[in-house]
């Protein structure tokens, strides 16, 4: 099944937006922390040519359906350069930080999240992929690493990876690169989206944007609908 790409040029600059991918991973199920929750984060490296299908990597599982997976989430991706950081702000956890351990299908070494934008269409092996949303990080990081604050220091620091919906299946390997096919003129990087909707003193006219982003999710795009509503109803009470 193929799905409609955005047709729109990509600038000079954007050119410039390749990646490596330094590994693959994807898994079943591993039960994590004291309370024996199942989690789909615990993945292991592929090796050779792995199927990407619309729901994502051949023989990846999802513990919870209700955050995790579905054609918005198919495909999650990760800039491998966040890992060094979080090496030396949590020098101790339980588990060693580095490629793959936070459960992305994709690690990359090339790209982080103030580089690539809502609604991006990728290349990578013969797979097309397009940028959905930015990954949301839960507690099960904080609960596998043994760091409590792990999770809410992925986001402040806005580092937190991102989903891809998949527009061509194909397949893709390790060694492969993510190269850039397709950017909107007025795209919002990663980084930039979680500067909109965590910011205190919303910007409404920029939470609008978001809501137009080309390729945004589908809940993204309900959920921020409703903020707007929300926020410009409120504006206009006396």
């Amino acid at each position: 099944m193929k799905q409609e790409i955005p047709k729109k040029s990509v600038g000079v600059a954007a050119q410039s937006c390749r990646a490596s991918v330094l590994g693959v991973f994807a898994g079943g199920l591993t039960v994590i922390g004291e309370t024996g929750h199942l989690t789909g984060m615990c993945k292991r490296r592929q090796v050779g040519a792995v199927a990407v299908g619309i729901e994502g990597l051949a023989g990846d599982q999802i513990a919870d359906l209700r955050f995790h997976g579905g054609p918005d989430k198919a495909v999650h991706l990760y800039a491998v350069e966040h890992y060094a950081q979080l090496c030396e702000t949590f020098p101790a956890p339980d588990e060693a930080f580095g490629c793959g351990s936070f459960g992305e299908n994709l690690s990359l070494q090339g790209l982080p999240d103030d580089e690539v934008c809502i609604g991006d269409v990728y290349t990578v092996g013969s797979v097309v992929l397009q940028l959905s949303q930015p990954r949301s990080p839960c507690w099960k990081l904080n609960a596998r690493f043994g760091v409590p604050t792990l999770s809410r220091y992925i986001q402040d620091e806005r580092m937190t990876g991102w989903y891809a919906r998949v527009m061509e299946p194909g397949v893709v390997a390790e060694g492969d690169v993510l190269a850039l096919a397709e950017r909107q003129s007025d795209a919002c990087t990663v980084a930039e989206f979680w500067d909109r909707v965590l910011g205190r003193e919303p910007d409404v006219d920029a939470l609008q944007a978001l809501v137009e982003s080309a390729g945004l999710a589908a809940d993204w795009r309900r959920r921020l609908t409703q903020r707007v509503e929300w926020l410009r109803g409120r504006a206009r009470r006396p």
